[in-house]
């Protein structure tokens, strides 16, 4: 390496994450920069044996109250936002016997991995940056003459930059301070909700969302909209690994949201913890959901609900996928389909299958830590809403309010309707055998109509079937057509000015009976 002239321009470096730094900051030197780093940078830059110089060299100042002040001074941040195109800067920097800095590599204090880990306060605030992210906001401002990288995975093609022309060299400047702006906001945003979070609880005065753009999708719900998909960091279909197929749509990724966080909660009941959950999901809606003892059968029992439903279907599991599953899955035109694994052989069976969409979810291997993390949020024209997602409810607070009890076979398939129709829209009914479905009822106007439609889509006689509603039965007509259908037992939240009635109603036709105290309206 040779060692730079007193013209030569200068990078300054501040990372907390050291990925990629010893080959960046060798590209730099190699180009003819000098480099200038902070205290822990420095370090790691003189034990791989590149020059570099501390920022208190360039200053001419110590480090303040043990390192809380470093590159807050002057002489840096005229360094940095000098414009190379005015001569009147230059001048000044000149009469000043200050260097311009023409890069800035910063990364910043890892404030919400201090706080994951459970940090007390005082080291959560402790690692709140600010030398960093003003330093960030000051290249970023100026990026015309300063690259400005806050990505390790930036580092390559911020090298490659400076070899181009200064046409494309400023373009690539421009993304860079594009991205820059953008971080410091995300890091801005989880300390603020950090703070809201302690003062005003989980939903604070001033909300403010930071999420990664993943994709630009090729069209919203519709062609004539546009759409992207981003991401949070916590487990989903954005962080899912897709192994073939075309390239997922808006509604593809909402159905996929639907069918796996569906598909997980079924798996969360005794028997889906013994078994594998499958669920086949039309609009948004279950068309199909069973628990069985293997990933096979899991599926023949989901597609059984409604055969021709799942025609065009997206398909979620909770075991790998195997050759024997995959000869089934074949037999069915599928959107796409998401399992924690597929097998070789599963995937060279559905290749042939060039437009299905095959989506890892790693997440799927341990459905109880398949958890949504943060609120469930949806957009109205003016405003937003926020809400916890519907985690379920105890079953302690379930009562039999029938003279009739169910008995244990009823009380299995009473949890899996029970499970089930919590995804399903809202007004919701869901008729189950065992721990499978047996038809839906999914966003009526009317909860009879929902009853009548579940019954209608049965495709078997429901004689000792179970069913379940989101919500209460205002009036027993309900209950009464999904008795004549023969349902036996009937699980539903109660609290209708009526239920006397419907509890009558019940114990006339020998039904038994279950009130949760909790519904579960999806709208």
């Amino acid at each position: 390496m040779t060692t730079p002239s007193s013209s030569a321009p200068r990078a300054l470096l501040s990372v907390s994450r050291k990925d990629g730094l010893p080959d960046f900051a060798r590209g730099l030197v190699e180009r003819g920069f000098e480099l200038v780093a902070s205290g822990g940078t420095a370090r790691a830059l003189r034990d791989a044996g590149i020059p570099v110089l501390d920022v208190a060299d360039v200053t001419g100042h110590p480090e303040v109250l043990d390192g809380r002040v470093k590159t807050l001074h002057p002489t840096i941040h005229a360094g940095v936002l000098a414009r190379p195109s005015r001569p009147e800067d230059l001048a000044s920097l000149e009469s000043l016997g200050i260097r311009r800095i023409a890069l800035v590599a910063v990364n910043f204090y890892p404030f919400e991995q201090t706080v994951a880990a459970g940090a007390d306060e005082e080291e959560v605030l402790e690692n709140i940056d600010i030398g960093g992210p003003c330093l960030v906001r000051a290249a970023a401002k100026n990026w015309p003459g300063v690259t400005v990288v806050v990505d390790p995975a930036d580092y390559p093609a911020a090298l490659s930059s400076l070899d181009e022309p200064d046409e494309a060299g400023r373009a690539f400047r421009r993304r860079l301070a594009m991205r820059a702006f953008a971080a410091t906001a995300d890091y801005e945003a989880r300390i603020s909700g950090w703070f809201a979070a302690r003062a005003d609880g989980p939903f604070p005065e001033r909300l403010v969302l930071a999420f990664d753009r993943v994709a630009s999708l090729r069209y919203g719900e519709n062609p004539n909209q546009q759409a992207a998909l981003y991401r949070d960091r916590g487990p989903g279909i954005p962080g899912s690994r897709q192994l073939q197929g075309k390239e997922l749509s808006y509604n593809n990724i909402l159905d996929l949201d639907a069918a796996v966080r569906c598909v997980a909660d079924l798996a969360t009941l005794p028997a889906g913890r013994d078994g594998v959950a499958a669920v086949v999901i039309k609009h948004s809606n279950p068309a199909g959901a069973a628990i069985a003892p293997t990933v096979k059968e899991a599926w023949i029992a989901a597609r059984s609900t409604d055969p021709i439903s799942a025609f065009g279907g997206i398909v979620a599991l909770t075991g790998q996928v195997g050759a024997a599953t995959a000869k089934e899955l074949r037999r069915t035109f599928l959107e796409a389909i998401a399992a924690p694994r597929f097998s070789a052989a599963a995937r060279r069976l559905l290749r042939r299958k060039k437009n299905l969409r095959l989506l890892e979810v790693e997440a799927l291997e341990n459905p109880e830590r398949f958890v949504p993390e943060g609120r469930f949020f949806a957009r109205v024209a003016g405003g937003l809403l926020a809400q916890d997602w519907d985690a379920g409810d105890a079953e302690t607070r379930w009562r039999t309010v029938s003279e009739v009890e169910p008995d244990a076979g009823q009380l299995e398939a009473l949890r899996f309707a029970w499970r089930a129709v919590k995804h399903v829209k809202s007004n919701a009914i869901v008729v189950a055998r065992g721990t499978a479905l047996l038809g839906v009822g999914a966003g009526q106007m009317s909860r009879l109509d929902s009853c009548r439609l579940a019954v209608e889509k049965a495709r078997v006689p429901l004689e000792g079937a179970v069913a379940a509603s989101d919500a209460f039965f205002p009036f027993d007509d309900g209950l009464t057509a999904l008795a004549e259908a023969g349902v036996t037992a009937v699980i539903q939240p109660g609290g209708s000015v009526r239920d006397a009635e419907v509890i009558a109603a019940a114990n006339a036709r020998g039904v038994a009976l279950v009130h949760t105290g909790a519904r579960h309206f999806r709208h």
